[in-house]
């Protein structure tokens, strides 16, 4: 019972944080449960955390989504554009998260954050206005979805930058946009890794709870956040992860 309310307790926060961000949760979801379940008596491995986290990107995707389309944010028509090269990504990143050792998938998301925040702080200065999209947009969407599926991320840690930096995209309809892309991509996702053996139902569920709840809050603080702040603490976020990781399987 503890471990499901443990469980519960970290969608929550995965659910806020990814509806301000445009994340799946992964980023929150994939570190606390390798962190706080084996402290509880349950061990669990980064293959298992990344599988319980597609679930946690299903979730945050339908109720996040859902509130930024009653807002207006979400621009639907490039949503189901580039929807395809991110589900084709997931794909192939979950089959690859089924063979490849955890250390090497660990090391790849820390990566894939860094980067990230690289992206986002370089685009700081940056005027918030809309611009012709990139022609590298596609391919890097498409990277978005390997991974999501490979990672267990949503791929909103590539997807924002991807939006906001190559797509010409205001951050805040890169995220609406990145999290309504997020629950089509998560459905294939989860799929594979339940045929892998790799998802535990209960928890699964349990997080799925804790992030609808979680995200419908975060879409509703999102607004309230300036655009600056934002970014910086999309950044930070995306480091601590990072950090974590690599202390876990490189120290």
């Amino acid at each position: 019972m503890l471990i499901l309310l443990v469980t519960v307790g970290i969608g929550l926060l995965a659910g806020v944080l990814g509806a301000i961000l445009g994340l799946g949760g992964g980023v929150v979801v994939v570190p606390a449960l390798e962190f706080a379940l084996p402290r509880l008596g349950h061990p669990i491995t980064i293959q298992q955390a990344i599988a319980i986290s597609q679930f946690s990107v299903l979730a945050v995707g339908l109720s996040g989504a859902a509130a930024y389309l009653q807002r207006g944010l979400v621009q639907a028509r490039t949503g189901y554009m580039l929807s395809p090269y991110t589900i084709l990504g997931g794909t192939v990143g979950s089959v690859l998260g089924l063979v490849l050792p955890a250390k090497v998938v660990a090391t790849v998301f820390a990566l894939l954050l860094l980067y990230s925040v690289y992206t986002l702080l370089r685009g700081l200065k940056r005027v918030e206005v809309a611009r012709p999209p990139s022609p590298v947009m596609l391919p890097a969407m498409t990277f978005a979805g390997v991974a999501s599926g490979l990672l267990g991320i949503g791929g909103g840690t590539v997807q924002v930058p991807v939006m906001n930096l190559l797509g010409g995209m205001p951050i805040r309809q890169a995220i609406a946009t990145s999290t309504f892309i997020m629950g089509l991509t998560a459905v294939a996702n989860a799929l594979i890794y339940q045929a892998g053996g790799l998802l535990n139902p209960r928890l699964s569920c349990a997080i799925a709870l804790g992030v609808l709840l979680g995200a419908r809050a975060g879409a509703g603080l999102q607004q309230k956040i300036p655009e600056r702040q934002l970014k910086i603490f999309f950044a930070l976020l995306l480091v601590f992860t990072a950090a974590q990781l690599v202390w876990k399987y490189w120290v």
